[in-house]
């Protein structure tokens, strides 16, 4: 059965292993889960999934393979043989209690009489001869206590689907932000000796014969350096939120990160505050040769504009522009030979624009969605 149920998750995409297979198998040997579906959904995404973004394909996969099993006992079964289950139930019996059953016919006519009592009181709860389990409030649907669904049942776990948000094609937050921007790091070890050297200490202690002999060095950080460039207004106004959920993401990852705004596309000038953009702006001539090439650049934007915007001077709706924008991404192009585009439009819609087609060209083809697995593609790109 596990097999089986194995080889749907392959099918459903979800990236198992006959290792985490074989940890299965060793929870439900020590009864981590035992006669409750509810429960073993849990275990075993546990040890199924060993990363959360693949929770929703795991709680579908999960769904189709146990589609129509409607109680715990269905799973029981499956997993155990009614012989197991017999010499269980004998065992947890006294030797009086297995008398008193002998007497009253075997352990199977006692089940039975019991089955017998239970479906009658069933067939007298349901009104019009309806199915008991199905209107009885506060009963017990396929997979556990989960509170009233249609008709009373409860509604199973994985039918919930309260972990959708995780799948890495959807948009992501703060948190995942930061998981998949620290792909992108360059560690070194800088500033003061303040961090236990384990290895060292441990070196040092055996060289002098025992004695403790503690060793500290500095802390690694990354040293990666970042320039984020991010696009405001227009258009944008509709990410606000996601953009600002990355920019907080990247704070905290990249200590040595500088971020400049522009509107659509870049020309000469940049700006650092929006409540200023018109009386303190950065020439991006500065920007360029203030910050070597050893930079990773990030452009986040939608991309959506009219073409000119990108090829003619004066193309900018904004103001008049000596040259035309495609030449600015020209020569961050010839400087920075890690750059890439983060836009935040699906990318199954870029076809429809021609400026994202533009845009993404320019940058050599360098563009990702601002979704999960985009963000991780964008992130090996630049450490490359």
């Amino acid at each position: 059965m596990l097999i089986d149920l194995f080889l749907t998750l392959r099918r459903c995409g979800v990236p198992v292993a006959l290792r985490e297979l074989m940890d299965l198998l060793a929870a439900l040997q020590h009864r981590l889960a035992y006669a409750d579906l509810e429960q073993f959904h849990l275990l075993a995404r546990l040890c199924l999934v060993k990363d959360e973004k693949h929770y929703d394909k795991f709680d579908r996969a999960f769904g189709v393979y146990f589609k129509g099993l409607e109680n715990p006992r269905g799973l029981l079964q499956t997993l155990v043989s009614e012989q197991w289950l017999r010499q269980e139930f004998e065992q947890a019996l006294t030797a009086e209690e297995l008398r008193q059953i002998d007497s009253l016919g075997g352990l199977e006519k006692l089940l039975a009489a019991f089955r017998a009592v239970r479906e009658e009181a069933e067939r007298a709860a349901a009104p019009n001869g309806a199915d008991g389990d199905a209107n009885r409030p506060g009963r017990e649907g396929p997979g556990g206590r989960l509170g009233q669904g249609r008709n009373g049942r409860g509604r199973k776990a994985w039918d919930r689907r309260q972990y959708r948000n995780l799948d890495d094609s959807v948009e992501i937050d703060t948190r995942n932000f930061k998981m998949a921007l620290r792909r992108l790091r360059k560690f070194a070890r800088t500033g003061r000796e303040e961090e236990l050297d384990m290895d060292g200490t441990i070196r040092s202690t055996a060289h002098h014969g025992g004695l403790l002999d503690v060793r500290m060095r500095p802390e690694r950080r990354n040293r990666v350096k970042v320039l984020l460039f991010l696009d405001v207004g227009g258009s944008m106004d509709a990410h606000v939120g996601i953009c600002e959920r990355l920019f907080s993401a990247a704070r905290t990852e990249f200590k040595r990160l500088q971020s400049f705004y522009f509107h659509n596309f870049i020309y000469e000038s940049l700006w650092q505050d929006n409540r200023r953009r018109m009386t303190e702006r950065i020439p991006t001539w500065e920007v360029l040769n203030r910050h070597l090439g050893d930079c990773k650049v990030v452009f986040v934007g939608d991309a959506a504009m009219a073409p000119y915007e990108i090829t003619r001077p004066g193309g900018s709706v904004e103001h008049w522009n000596e040259e035309p924008g495609a030449l600015w991404m020209l020569r961050f192009r010839q400087l920075y030979t890690k750059l890439i585009w983060i836009n935040p439009i699906p990318s199954q819609a870029w076809a429809h624009a021609p400026s994202i087609e533009m845009i993404r060209r320019l940058v050599n083809g360098q563009m990702y969605p601002l979704t999960l697995r985009g963000l991780e593609e964008g992130m090996r790109a630049l450490a490359k």
